[in-house]
């Protein structure tokens, strides 16, 4: 009996001195603030914050598109710290009126009719089939890793990009607005990226192929062929460097 006492009590201070009133949120990136937490803090004990320890100390989330882990750590009855662990998603490509999205092994990690910012549009790799949870059957499975490795380059240097072609070849072709930059293969492909930075400003107004497919890492002039009547009318650019 008296062990039952203790434990109604027990259950009684919880349910009445913890519940939740503040809410740190860390790792989210597709999800906002509001978002994670409607999404973490929802039924009738949602606000508990022993309730929500115990239900996502460290749960492998499998319903919310993105999100692969969440855990709940109280700081105190009172507070707690929401962590995110979202999907290292490389890319999407289009497949029968859906977006796939895929990680750096290539595999579908989720499908969907909408699109997500920040996450490059990937064309010119061809599909026979895809299996969601399941790897993209390409020809080179390390296609996946170039692409997650040049999301990450566009991130790091705050470039935004319509779309990432490959050709046959493999050649990358990156898209930003109505110019079509032409890197080539992915040799040099930090270095690319860096003096792309650079030169945006300079691509303003224009239309055409920015030529990047020769750089090797130093010096800095590339040619812009304009899509005009004239098709070899070009300009030339260069990165000025302190």
């Amino acid at each position: 009996m008296i062990i039952l006492i203790a434990v109604c009590a027990a259950i009684l201070v919880i349910r009445e001195k913890c519940n939740v009133s503040i809410v740190d949120i860390e790792g989210n990136e597709h999800y906002s603030t509001a978002e994670i937490r409607d999404l973490v803090m929802d039924g009738p004990y949602g606000t508990n914050s022993v309730y929500l320890y115990l239900k996502y100390k460290n749960k492998t989330v499998k319903d919310i598109p993105f999100i692969e882990k969440m855990n709940v750590k109280i700081i105190s009855p009172n507070h707690i710290r929401i962590d995110v662990y979202e999907k290292a998603v490389a890319g999407y490509i289009e497949y029968l009126g859906h977006y796939i999205y895929f990680d750096r092994e290539g595999i579908a990690v989720e499908s969907s009719t909408e699109t997500t910012p920040g996450i490059p549009f990937v064309t010119g790799l061809d599909f026979d089939h895809v299996v969601l949870h399941e790897k993209l059957p390409a020809v080179d499975e390390t296609i996946f890793a170039k692409i997650l490795s040049i999301t990450q380059l566009l991130t790091k240097y705050d470039i935004p990009t319509d779309r990432i072609y490959f050709d046959k070849d493999e050649n990358i072709t990156l898209y930003y607005g109505n110019v079509r930059i032409y890197i080539g293969t992915d040799a040099y492909i930090d270095e690319k990226i860096n003096e792309l930075s650079l030169l945006l400003p300079k691509l303003e107004g224009y239309s055409g192929v920015l030529h990047m497919e020769n750089y090797k890492g130093e010096g800095g002039n590339f040619t812009l062929q304009k899509d005009e009547e004239i098709q070899d009318t070009v300009v030339d650019f260069e990165v000025e460097t302190e």
